[in-house]
């Protein structure tokens, strides 16, 4: 069965202040189409500003696309309610202190979708709070505390907790653990992975850290300026990168801190725009091997086992 499927997906965005005053428009997502079995890890990687972000909120139904269609466990995005959406997909993001009110006790976060259904009792609510801050690992008296007196790792389990008490199909982690330190990226992740086995999850992975996406997901995608460039089963696409910018990247030591911007691929110091998309392959001004067709030539998606890639030169 598949879990996610998009449809030629595209989103842009209206950016003021471009020359002399004038409008620009972003393009975020541009023509995305994949589809995600039911129990599968698929990875995004790519710079930061590449649309990752935008991509899980418009699957989240956070955001609405200009066209294309959305459709998640078979049901289109765009035509199920607030509370439907919650019963079957949920996020897991990044800050986990910027997600948590900070006057909320934990307990009472937890129990937030929940009581957001309408059509939960209370002693149902007590129980499946107290099953899901076991299963994440903190104690009962943990739920007792604020946020602030908990640590990153602690947060992020909240955060988790939260995100599958209403026992969610799916769940999208946007950058999970780059707010984290390295030892606690380790268990969040080891505990993602649990879950995932024995719950039947099937999630979105978005990270800047190559080394997270190889661990965690059974099939990568790379997003660069709005599109798939490439995208393959993991071993395959780290063992046998075919597009120049996923060799860039894997041969750059992408960073999951936040707040660093875009990361060092070795490609100079142009970092591509959004509003301004090259004309041919997107990636040509910045890559290795471009020929003068690239510049004019869009290329096709060619299809590869498990994936395919989009590159004249390949």
């Amino acid at each position: 069965m598949t879990a996610i499927e998009l449809g030629n997906v595209r989103k842009t965005f209206r950016v003021k202040g471009g020359l002399l005053g004038a409008d620009r428009h972003v393009v975020a997502v541009d023509d995305v189409s994949f589809a995600v079995p039911t129990g599968g890890v698929l990875g995004i990687v790519g710079e930061s500003g590449c649309g990752k972000s935008t991509l899980a909120r418009l699957i989240l139904g956070l955001l609405q696309p200009d066209r294309g269609s959305i459709a998640v466990e078979g049901q289109r995005v765009a035509a199920m309610d607030r509370r439907a959406r919650a019963r079957l997909i949920q996020p897991v993001f990044q800050d986990p202190f910027a997600s948590l009110n900070p006057m909320t006790r934990v307990r009472d976060i937890v129990a937030m979708p929940l009581k957001a259904q309408g059509n939960f009792g209370a002693a149902d609510v007590r129980r499946r709070v107290d099953e899901m801050l076991a299963r994440v690992g903190l104690s009962a008296e943990m739920g007792r505390r604020l946020p602030a007196e908990l640590s990153g790792g602690q947060r992020q389990r909240v955060a988790i907790a939260r995100a599958l008490v209403l026992r969610p199909r799916i769940v999208v982690c946007d950058e999970p653990t780059s707010a984290l330190d390295v030892s606690v990226q380790a268990q969040i992740l080891n505990l993602l992975a649990e879950l995932r086995r024995e719950l039947g999850l099937t999630y979105l992975f978005i990270s800047h850290n190559l080394a997270v996406v190889e661990h965690v997901a059974s099939e990568v995608a790379v997003m660069y300026l709005g599109r798939f460039v490439e995208r393959a089963p993991t071993e395959r696409l780290f063992g046998e990168p075919e597009h120049p910018y996923t060799r860039a990247l894997l041969a750059s030591v992408l960073t999951p801190e936040p707040g660093l911007g875009v990361p060092d691929v070795g490609l100079g110091d142009t970092l591509p725009d959004p509003a301004n998309i090259p004309a041919g392959c997107r990636f040509h001004p910045r890559c290795p091997i471009a020929e003068p067709r690239c510049a004019v030539e869009s290329p096709p998606l060619k299809a590869r086992p498990g994936g395919g890639v989009e590159c004249l030169l390949v």
